[in-house]
């Protein structure tokens, strides 16, 4: 794999999700973490490791936690002076123009 490719590849995986706001999402989204694990493709296991702060998952394993949290509408808000978070996306309701 060239260099290029590599780095390419590398930032496709990185996930920006702290175990804090897995817990938030969730509960935002009023989903168990069963539920999680299963619309992620991950492990139970993998999801509670994460949110009790017991281990670290793989990078590709954050991704698609943070993927599938975000699909269902969840936008996590960065630590940018204020603290992260999350919230849900401005969606517009049935009949509204985006």
């Amino acid at each position: 794999m060239a260099d290029s490719q590599l780095k390419s590849f590398n930032a496709a995986q990185k996930a920006d999700i702290s175990p804090g706001q897995c817990r938030a999402a969730r509960g935002l989204l009023d989903i168990s973490q069963r539920q999680l694990a299963e619309a992620a493709g991950v492990s139970l296991t993998a999801i509670k490791d994460f949110e009790s702060n017991t281990r670290t998952p793989r990078p590709a394993t954050l991704k698609a936690i943070q993927d599938a949290i975000e699909r269902a509408g969840i936008m996590l808000i960065p630590v940018n002076g204020g603290g992260e978070g999350v919230r849900r996306k401005d969606v517009p309701s049935l009949g509204e123009e985006p």
